[in-house]
């Protein structure tokens, strides 16, 4: 009994026991962060398919993602004429801008055509006188069927005319241009107006009055101008050259680029 209780008594304690512990921590440590390392890893081709997918959605030149060089780089040869097809079918800025130039060409030249025949159907050659100029379409009514002398109040026979024109100004939006105009001899005394600036004014006034309260058109698609005698188109030496000076004139302006 005596040696065995001195057997027990000699043998050491192990301090170093936390060591196994320490150990299985630091593996589980290590386990852990190559957990975390496997899932923060990117996988390259799923990301390939996500650029690409996105690039193809936005259809630009290029990409802001990484290894993204825009839709016809970014993809594989099996896809990029898919994606020129879809190109193709954009239409293109400059291209719809000269179609509609050439529309609102087409509407003014047939403008000019309708007005010419309705001229010549109702034989106002002499009165009603249409050219396309470079502002636009030009339409010179003569003074004679449109105002008594030194008036510019609209006689009844100008009505027909201009309610065609009004007609055929409804159907376009571009602006329309009132000008009077008239020749050199000067304004009788007494009359409503003291000069031909008067006149010339109230003329293309009275135009644009008919064309917003009889027809209804909107005010904003007028402007207006007297110019008197400043702009003829025949000198003003004989009676039948003035005659060609009393008018109004009133344009279809083209629209400016």
């Amino acid at each position: 009994m005596r040696r065995r209780s001195k057997k027990r008594g000699g043998e050491k304690e192990n301090h170093e026991r936390w060591l196994i512990t320490y150990s299985d921590l630091i593996t589980l440590l290590l386990i852990f962060f190559v957990i975390l390392y496997a899932m923060s890893r990117i996988d390259v081709d799923k990301y390939k398919v996500l650029a690409q997918s996105l690039q193809l959605e936005f259809r630009k030149a290029d990409s802001v993602l990484e290894m993204g060089s825009g839709v016809t780089g970014g993809l594989d040869k099996a896809q990029q004429p898919k994606l020129t097809k879809l190109n193709a079918q954009m239409p293109d800025p400059e291209e719809v801008r000269q179609l509609e130039k050439q529309l609102r060409e087409r509407e003014l030249q047939d403008l000019l055509k309708i007005v010419r025949a309705y001229a010549k159907a109702n034989h106002l050659e002499s009165q009603v006188f249409v050219a396309d100029v470079p502002e636009g379409i030009a339409i010179r009514l003569s003074d004679q069927f449109l105002f008594d002398l030194g008036k510019a109040d609209l006689k009844k026979g100008a009505f027909p005319v201009l309610d065609k024109l009004s007609s055929l100004f409804k159907q376009l939006d571009n602006t329309i241009s009132i000008e009077g105009h008239t020749d050199n001899l000067p304004v009788q005394p007494g009359g409503e107006f003291q000069d031909n600036w008067g006149l010339s004014a109230g003329r293309a006034l009275s135009v644009l009055r008919y064309f917003i309260d009889k027809d209804g058109l909107e005010p904003k698609k007028f402007k207006i101008a007297g110019y008197a005698d400043t702009r003829p188109v025949a000198p003003n030496t004989t009676e039948a050259n003035r005659q060609k000076n009393r008018r109004v004139e009133i344009t279809v302006l083209r629209k400016l680029e």
